[in-house]
């Protein structure tokens, strides 16, 4: 960020971040720009840490006059002075997010409650959240585009694209996340793919749909239901991609008592795109609230609550953010062994914000204690650690794997793996 931003705005930039923590001037509020001076009214007013706010007011003085007000400035310069501003807090569930981003369509859906007043507006004609897409994540590493994530069931999963594919184009064009498919549901698109480093370049036509994330997130963690065979035994695996959805309690339960029941163990992907858990999800995996089921006249049942009561382990990486952290600390908490990489850090609670040009505005507006402690900035360690470098997968999941691993090892010793040292 810091780097984009210099580039765009010159030397000044540099001296803004050496002179930020010393300088006393009183913040110049209007820089002539109705965006950034939105932005900047909806973080003073909402930001959860007023403290935290003169150097804040001190940055935006700065880089506006390093730039000598924003008036006439370029769209990108703009956006850059915003993204600038909004990163000087250092926190997380703080930033803009822009129609180019799919993060903005994801977001969008998870606050629509709070955004419902101009959900039309920005959504015509009924304010229903969609964006036309195959059902991927992606990250941007050095000018190369790779695939992180896979929704299960979604198009993309259907034709056979993986994780850790590098995308070198779509439609001979380089790569979008939204553009790439803007306007082409119910077509298809082609993908040029490379994935093993230095293999060959193929292409994979994909069906674009309309896409709804709210039901993207829930179809994908019911898809995701899976029984692998290993070492004799059958081993549950759900992937919880988000908990942002008072629906996905139930998915949740359905697929335990359901698909799941008749396994050995669970492996409980948390590798997750957004948070959102409840505070009492792990309640599910390691409470002791009784099984409840409801059955009325004719015979006719209804699952009300289902308790896993056999060996679990779950799967934790970078992705694992907000409230899916604190899912991943109460699992901790109960012996649960956590495989994987230090969750993000993110830990407060956000509320999202709209700007005049139908960009969102996510601000940071509590704080978050578990167990009297913060997470924000520390995140969840897990119990046995594996990194794994995504690019160029070509299929293969090492966490998954040792996941798989630690649960045969448990279910064959009666004992968990040990932590790593």
């Amino acid at each position: 960020m810091f780097g984009t931003l210099t580039s765009r705005l010159g030397a000044a930039a540099l001296a803004l971040t050496v002179s930020v923590a010393s300088a006393g001037a009183a913040p110049a509020r209007n820089s002539g720009n109705a965006l950034f001076d939105r932005a900047v009214e909806l973080i003073e007013r909402n930001f959860y840490a007023p403290e935290a706010l003169t150097d804040f007011n001190e940055s935006v003085a700065l880089t506006i006059d390093s730039l000598g007000g924003l008036g006439d400035a370029e769209a990108a310069v703009v956006d850059d002075a915003i993204d600038f501003v909004a990163a000087s807090l250092g926190v997380s569930h703080t930033g803009r997010f822009t129609r180019d981003q799919l993060a903005y369509y994801e977001l969008a859906d998870v606050f629509r409650y709070g955004l419902r007043d101009r959900l039309r507006r920005f959504f015509p004609p009924d304010g229903d959240v969609t964006y036309d897409g195959i059902g991927i994540a992606s990250t941007s590493d050095g000018g190369q585009v790779f695939i992180t994530d896979i929704y299960d069931g979604t198009p993309a999963d259907r034709a056979g694209l993986l994780a850790g594919d590098e995308i070198l184009a779509v439609d001979g064009a380089p790569f979008s996340e939204i553009g790439s498919f803007r306007d082409k549901a119910g077509q298809s698109a082609v993908l040029s793919i490379r994935r093993t480093e230095g293999g060959p370049r193929f292409d994979v036509s994909v069906p674009v749909a309309r896409l709804s994330p709210a039901e993207t997130f829930v179809s994908a963690i019911a898809d995701s239901a899976e029984v692998i065979e290993r070492d004799g035994y059958r081993i549950g695996y759900l992937r919880l991609w988000a908990y942002t959805e008072r629906r996905i309690e139930g998915i949740i339960e359905a697929a335990l008592a359901g698909p799941l029941a008749g396994t050995d163990g669970l492996v409980l992907d948390l590798r997750s795109r957004w948070g959102g858990a409840p505070a009492d999800a792990a309640d599910t995996f390691v409470g002791g609230s009784p099984e409840m089921t409801m059955v009325y006249r004719g015979g006719e049942s209804e699952l009300i609550h289902t308790r896993w009561d056999k060996p679990i382990v779950a799967i934790i990486d970078e992705g694992t953010r907000s409230g899916m952290e604190i899912l991943a600390y109460a699992l901790k908490q109960n012996g649960v062994r956590l495989i994987g990489e230090t969750t993000a850090g993110d830990v407060l609670a956000g509320r999202a914000f709209w700007l005049p040009d139908g960009s969102i505005l996510e601000i940071a507006v509590a704080d978050v204690m578990v167990d009297g402690e913060r997470l924000e900035h520390v995140g969840v360690a897990p119990d046995i650690a594996v990194p794994f470098d995504i690019r160029y997968a070509a299929g293969r999941d090492e966490q998954l794997a040792a996941a798989l691993g630690a649960m045969t090892h448990r279910l064959a010793t009666g004992f968990p793996e040990p932590r790593t040292p």
